[in-house]
């Protein structure tokens, strides 16, 4: 071994970069074949302490070696080099000698990097500054200026700092060019210390050149970026304070900026607009534009805000009444029924001051945009005669329920297999793809082992735990400790992997089976089992006694196991003599279709021929009746409402002790509050498990939505459509938590409640009353918060479901209604106005408890005024 490769691998980076300062060219080009050896070596263990104290050192003779510019800035910026790089210090020692345009060629090539390649900013600026080279203005470099100059605590202010850059100009240019400031937003801060505040004085003295920085904030505006990058250059925009000749300018971008703009850039656009048509420095044509573009918005404070100020342009100038009241109009459309209200009395003042049968005209087909109510009034007041279409009957529309997908068979051949496999390690999967790729693992490893291995071979070769020494922690054999539970699908896929490379000891696998029911365990600890037990028991018999198929593999992409298959699967293991494995049998038992009771009733005659125990077990089950349920019952604890479910004898009988669990009763927290189940990803196979009883598996999920309700994070409300989709009574616990996740925080979990509402509607199982009752406890003690729950009602409508959500709300507002005098009305108008287009579109009739002392209120809040136009909508004479 040379003295430099000796240093490399002791981790001596100054003594290896001593070595090679008297090397020539040839030389140090002679060593890269030995220094990638090692690379490769030390990529295999890139967490081991030989990794840690060999890679700064051969980072550093990596790129003293590599003569030419690519492959030096390549070595410079590989991956695997990242966690345990040499300094920039050292690295910049390791290039002394070279060339400027070499070193300007490595700069620009290292700042062509993606930024996740997080290559030090300090050795990019040291080589340009080396080289004597124009900066590189790339996202890696900027967003690496941006982290220096933020980050150097101590060195000054902000603004101190950024005066000393020599490449300002082009930087700050660059700045205004990043495609998303994710990576540093929070680096900008506020105040008069930010980078804002900063960027706006160098303006002010002239370092900066003023028109540039105007037009390139407002540049940035029109062209959008991360959902908060506004939060920089609004701000900036702002302190530059722009006069009245730059804001008239740009008022085209002022126009397009509020239309399409986040909202506070569309507000502060919106008031640059505002101040140059009460001077008169915009045209009325302008003032329309500006208006039709913000009175689509869906924002009440932006649409309020430019109806006040088309009424002081009206009031200043009456001759604009003929262009600007149409547009005003425009807003009657507005899903809110103030805005509409509001539109409608700006037009109603200004119509009197105009007698015009051409503006009539023109308004006459907005009116028709008017809640009943409204419209009737715009009738009376404005002179217009009222379109007369045919009264419709209405009718219900939902979208079509989703089909089940059958199961394609497992790959053929081992190549297929493998690469279906790599997949879902890679990328994850539903379902389908994982009971498929078990399935064929399970005929792979019966039918040729030797072919399987070796096209899994390069996929094994990629998991943590294969390069792992025997007794670290990621090691097969402890990595899958019978006491880890599995957080993913992956793992579950890991342990087969490791089984079949030999990687876990058959002892390890023996003790899992037989642990694998003992102690006590979270609320989910039932599905996981369930789930877990057929995973360890196949990998037991990978290594004992290879099972020929699965049994238990689905018929249907839900997990539902059609009968008569399962009967084949067991005539199959008869004819080749082969032993069933019992946590495979079981799950098979669980999915096997039994509500169909004609197919039922066929297939236990067909099980009961069989003449294997399996095959009687298999027509008394079938025999037995449909899926039975246990007595359930609610709990409340502080703002949670939980189902407890009592015993259920099916489920204690005949079945393997990790599947009993499911049959026993349970309590609201399970045996304890602790619990590892934080994957989402496990709940689509624990539905897979019971797709006949998806109450049992919903009981269990009922905390788990609680908190994507209560708590400011993502809960596990993705699962939602899917519990929708699956089969059994759609009882007390499925529908809980559908009204958990209609009440979510995040908008994206409150979408997924929303299909689910609209599947289970699809599929006439939406107890419309339950569901209703239940939100209407959980908005009163404040776990769910009305405004959420108006949203998520209004996105369920806007698809055609008005009867079904009026019919839910109508079990809702009662209880909100009646305790007004004690708790918050917040929210509560939404939840009126939601309901009130309900039936004003779905033609509903009746009274509603409550209903009318809260329209008998004094005053005109949204409350009450929603309160009076649903009570009138229900009023109505019938059409």
């Amino acid at each position: 071994m040379s003295a430099v490769l000796e240093a490399v691998r002791a981790g001596r980076t100054s003594e290896t970069l001593r070595l090679l300062k008297g090397m020539t060219d040839a030389e140090r080009r002679a060593l890269l074949p030995e220094l990638k050896a090692v690379r490769k070596e030390l990529r295999n263990d890139p967490l081991g302490d030989s990794s840690r104290d060999a890679h700064p050192a051969l980072h550093a003779a990596g790129a003293a070696c590599h003569t030419g510019a690519a492959a030096a800035a390549s070595w410079l910026s590989g991956s695997d080099m990242r966690w345990w790089q040499a300094s920039p210090k050292l690295l910049l020692q390791a290039l002394e000698g070279r060339g400027g345009a070499w070193l300007a060629d490595v700069a620009h090539r290292l700042a062509q990097r993606p930024v996740s390649a997080d290559v030090p900013y300090e050795l990019m600026s040291g080589l340009v500054h080396r080289a004597g080279c124009d900066v590189p203005v790339t996202e890696a470099y900027v967003v690496g200026w941006i982290r220096h100059i933020g980050g150097s605590w101590g060195q000054g202010s902000i603004l101190d700092r950024l005066r000393g850059e020599p490449d300002l100009a082009r930087l700050v240019a660059g700045l205004f060019e990043l495609t998303d400031l994710r990576e540093v937003r929070w680096l900008f801060g506020d105040g008069p210390n930010s980078w804002q505040s900063a960027l706006a004085e160098l303006t002010r003295k002239g370092s900066l050149d003023r028109k540039t920085m105007v037009d390139a904030c407002v540049a940035r505006l029109l062209r959008g970026g991360g959902p908060t990058d506004h939060r920089v250059f609004l701000p900036l925009l702002e302190m530059l304070g722009l006069t009245r000749e730059e804001e008239r300018e740009r008022t085209a971008d002022w126009i397009a900026l509020a239309r399409d703009a986040a909202s506070p850039v569309a507000a502060h656009a919106q008031s640059v607009l505002a101040s140059l048509a009460l001077v008169g420095e915009l045209t009325t044509r302008l003032l329309a534009e500006a208006s039709e573009a913000l009175l689509f918005r869906s924002e009440k404070k932006l649409v309020r805000a430019q109806l006040v100020l088309l009424g002081k342009v009206l009031s200043l100038d009456p001759s604009t009444a003929p262009e600007l009241l149409p547009v005003a109009a425009q807003a009657f459309g507005h899903e809110d029924t103030q805005m509409q209200e509001r539109a409608l009395k700006l037009v109603e003042r200004h119509m009197k001051k105009l007698d015009s049968d051409a503006l009539r005209t023109e308004l006459t087909f907005a009116v028709e945009q008017l809640t009943p109510s409204l419209r009737t009034r715009a009738v009376d007041t404005l002179g217009i005669t009222a379109v007369d279409p045919e009264p419709a009957v209405y009718e219900e529309v939902l979208p079509p329920a989703p089909e089940p997908v059958r199961l394609a068979a497992a790959p053929e051949t081992a190549v297929e297999l493998a690469e279906e496999v790599s997949a879902l390690l890679a990328a994850g999967g539903d379902v389908a793809a994982f009971e498929r790729a078990l399935d064929g693992l399970v005929r792979q490893a019966h039918r040729n082992l030797d072919a399987l291995l070796d096209a899994l071979e390069p996929v094994i070769g990629r998991r943590h735990w294969h390069t792992a020494e025997p007794g670290q922690w990621r090691h097969a054999d402890s990595y899958f400790h019978p006491h880890n539970d599995f957080h993913s699908a992956q793992d579950a896929l890991d342990l087969l992997l490791a089984t079949l490379r030999g990687g876990v000891k058959t002892s390890t696998l023996h003790r899992a089976l037989r642990n694998g029911s003992t102690g006590t365990g979270c609320i989910h600890a039932g599905l996981s089992q369930v789930f877990e037990a057929r995973l360890r028991e196949v990998a037991y018999r990978f290594r004992t006694d290879p099972l020929p198929l699965l049994l238990s593999t689905p018929t249907w992409s839900t997990g539902l196991l059609e009968p008569d298959e399962l009967v084949d699967r067991l005539d199959t293991y008869r004819r080749l003599g082969a032993r069933v494995a019992a946590a495979d049998f079981a799950q098979a038992l669980l999915r096997v279709r039994r509500t169909d009771r004609t197919a039922a009733a066929a297939a236990a005659r067909r099980a009961a021929a069989l003449g294997t125990a399996e095959g009687d077990r298999l027509a008394r089950r079938l025999s037995a009746g449909g899926p039975a349920l246990p007595r359930a019952s609610r709990r409340t604890s502080a703002t949670r409402i939980v189902v407890e479910l009592g015993e259920l004898l099916e489920l204690q009988e005949d079945f393997p002790a990790e599947f009993q669990r499911l049959g026993r009763p349970l309590a609201a927290y399970g045996d304890r509050w602790y619990c590892s189940h934080w994957s989402d990803e496990l709940r689509q196979h624990w539905l897979a498990a019971l797709p006949e009883q998806r109450e049992l598996v919903a009981a269990r999920m009922v905390h788990d939505l609680s908190r994507a309700t209560l708590n400011d994070t993502r809960g596990p409300v993705g699962v939602l459509p899917l519990l929708a989709e699956s089969g059994g009574e759609a009882g007390e616990s499925v529908h809980l938590c559908v009204a958990y996740g209609l009440g979510a925080r995040q908008a994206e979990d409150r979408l997924a409640a929303v299909d689910a509402l609209l599947v289970l509607a699809a599929r006439g199982q939406l107890d419309a009353q339950r569901l209703g009752s239940d939100l209407g406890l959980l908005v009163q003690n404040g776990t769910v918060k009305p405004l959420r729950l108006a949203e998520s009602a209004r996105t369920a409508a806007a698809t055609g479901a008005n009867a079904t959500i009026w019919e839910m709300l109508r079990h809702t507002l009662p209880v909100l209604l009646a305790d007004l005098g004690t708790t918050s009305a917040r929210g509560v108008g939404d939840l009126l106005a939601v309901a009130a287009e309900c039936a004003e579109r779905s033609g509903a009739r009746g009274e509603l408890p409550h209903l009318a002392a809260t329209a008998a209120r004094r005053g005109s809040s949204r409350l009450v005024t929603q309160a009076r136009r649903l009570q009138e909508a229900l009023a109505a004479p019938a059409r």
